[in-house]
């Protein structure tokens, strides 16, 4: 007799999705986003692309930073980054946004029903949901799509496996255009990923498959040998650029000089304890609250069964029980690599990786837990009876339910219904900016119209430098992960005599060196979206003699200083904003 299913599931999807994109359609560019690494950081940069045509262009440079290649910037053959060459960038950010979810979704899904076959559908209710709440977590927005569309990429793999072209080819009874069809998607994955995050994992955990299989089957997995070679071309052809920049270019860049974590053992096993119970804030799966206790009860449950039955050997093949070990190997990575030894012997083994950051393994840890808590879920399912058969999808739903509501990095579903209930009940704006406030573009064409601005070198003070290069202006200051050591020592020299009062930002600085900024001369924060940005010391503490050898005109402010002769600058504009935030000073350099 054919099992009922759970009915309700396409009611408890369909509102998620509609809550998501009613919050976000009902306030458009009122919304508020996520500021840090996110508006500050990628949408500058594809903004700027933009407005210098340099989303295609080869052997050009980018007004940001002094100056940089454009190769240094995101690959115009990613998804995400391409809508930002043709729609507007709010627009274009929502489409990813939502991308992302429906992305994960359909691709979990997919997933799931390559490995239940026939029993698919009992599960479909369990399954939809947990891919929902998968589709949602709130992750690195630019690299949202490069998150949840693993679970494809696993597909593909097992697809290929599954009709190995190399070996089994006379005996498949499927024509073969559609495995040329599932090579061909391999080779495109790339567009969906990023290398730098996922691809060269993907890579490493895919070589590894090839020995496991290998030794499995006692004959070699040519099907998934060939897909390596296949996606390996892949990135390379699609991420071009940042192949070039990281293999053909000799440039010493701030990633050689980086300081990363330096612990003992102990402390390296804490770390990775924490990462395997909170994630780290790049990719913050809301695992914590209902999936972590779920599946450690299920293990432990689902493996004391299997002994009790004497059936021990089936706890090698439980799927659950895999997914738990690669998500503790890959804690374990990431703590370890601020473990200096272990560092040391990764960097010399693949010395043109110095700087890469190898703790991302635990970026592929979001996708485990939801495996894992399908798992967990349908073992329930399979195990109870009566009304009982609704506790999975329960289950699932409050996992659903945590990743929208719970306050984290990244939840820009949270984050906008917070503020905007704020703004509702408190009948005042909140501290933070919306997107429309954040980048204010009318405000800032008029203020480049009435200087009559022409590409001259600019610097921020009081606000991030990814509004100005945002709104079209050439700056000194900036973003970025990867530059030249030289252009960072030269920056330390501008910024020495604010380093005197702030060894926070100094030691951040130089032990960093992403964020190239006018920082204060007393340690406090003088970039953060507030609204009102009035910090105690209003003096401009910069070495200017250098700033004008860089060729630096002008510093938009948002605080009047109060050391003009001292500084070296002098007040030429002011501009308030009557429907904004912003105050700007605008001081030229004497």
């Amino acid at each position: 007799m054919k099992e009922k299913i759970f009915k309700p599931y396409k009611v408890i999807i369909a509102l998620a999705l509609l809550a998501q994109i009613l919050v976000f359609a009902v306030f458009g560019e009122n919304s508020y986003l996520q500021v840090q690494d996110d508006l500050d950081l990628f949408v500058p940069h594809f903004q700027m692309l933009k407005n210098n045509h340099a989303f295609f262009a080869h052997g050009v440079t980018v007004p940001m930073i002094g100056g940089l290649s454009r190769d240094l910037f995101g690959s115009e053959f990613s998804l995400y980054n391409i809508m930002f060459a043709f729609l507007p960038s709010y627009v274009a950010y929502m489409i990813g946004y939502f991308l992302k979810i429906f992305i994960g979704m359909f691709s979990m899904m997919l997933l799931a029903k390559e490995v239940y076959g026939e029993r698919y559908e009992r599960y479909k209710p369990i399954v939809a949901i947990v891919s929902t709440a998968y589709g949602m977590i709130p992750v690195f927005p630019t690299y949202g799509i490069a998150f949840t569309s693993v679970p494809f990429i696993i597909w593909l793999i097992i697809k290929l496996y599954k009709t190995d072209t190399f070996v089994t080819l006379h005996k498949s009874k499927k024509p073969i255009y559609r495995r040329i069809l599932l090579y061909i998607a391999v080779f495109c994955y790339p567009i969906l990923s990023y290398f730098s995050y996922h691809g060269f994992f993907i890579l490493c955990y895919m070589c590894l498959a090839v020995i496991i299989l290998w030794i499995k089957d006692k004959r070699f997995p040519m099907s998934t040998f060939v897909s390596v070679c296949v996606l390996a071309l892949g990135y390379v052809t699609f991420e071009y650029r940042l192949f070039g920049a990281m293999l053909f270019d000799d440039t010493v860049t701030i990633r050689s000089t980086m300081v990363h974590a330096d612990v003992s053992f102990g402390e390296a096993m804490r770390l990775a304890y924490t990462e395997f119970l909170n994630a780290s804030f790049h990719c913050e799966d809301s695992h914590t609250y209902i999936i972590l206790p779920v599946v450690l009860i299920g293990v432990l449950v689902i493996n004391i069964r299997h002994i009790i039955k004497g059936e021990g050997k089936k706890c090698f093949r439980e799927p659950v029980n895999l997914c738990v070990l690669v998500i503790i190997f890959n804690c374990l990575v990431c703590g370890m690599y601020s473990f200096k030894p272990f560092r040391d012997l990764l960097e010399t083994l693949v010395s043109k990786l110095t700087g890469f950051d190898f703790s991302r393994t635990s970026f592929f840890n979001p996708v485990l837990w939801y495996m894992a808590l399908a798992c967990v879920c349908i073992y329930i399912y399979d195990n109870l009876v009566g009304k009982w058969k609704g506790l999975p999808c329960l289950i699932a739903t409050f996992a659903l339910a945590v990743v929208m509501l719970v306050p984290q990095m990244y939840n820009n579903f949270y984050i906008n219904c917070y503020n905007q209930a704020y703004k509702l009940i408190k009948h005042k704006d909140t501290s933070t900016l919306n997107y429309r406030e954040f980048y204010s573009e009318d405000f800032f064409d008029e203020i480049k119209t009435d200087m009559e601005y022409s590409e001259e070198w600019v610097a921020a003070y009081g606000l991030h430098p990814g509004v100005l290069v945002y709104n079209g202006f050439a700056t000194l200051d900036g973003y970025l992960g990867m530059y030249s050591q030289e252009y960072k020592d030269k920056w330390t020299e501008v910024e020495a005599p604010a380093f005197e009062g702030s060894p926070y930002f100094k030691m951040y600085f130089e032990e960093w060196g992403a964020r190239v900024c006018l920082y204060s001369g007393s340690d406090e924060n003088t970039y953060d979206s507030l609204r009102i940005m009035d910090p105690s010391d209003k003096r401009l503490m910069a070495n200017t003699d250098l700033l004008k050898e860089m060729d630096c005109k002008y510093i938009l402010s948002r605080v009047k200083f109060d050391n003009e002769d001292e500084a070296g600058v002098e007040l030429t504009h002011t501009y308030t904003d009557e429907n904004g935030p912003y105050t700007i000073y605008v001081y030229s350099l004497k």
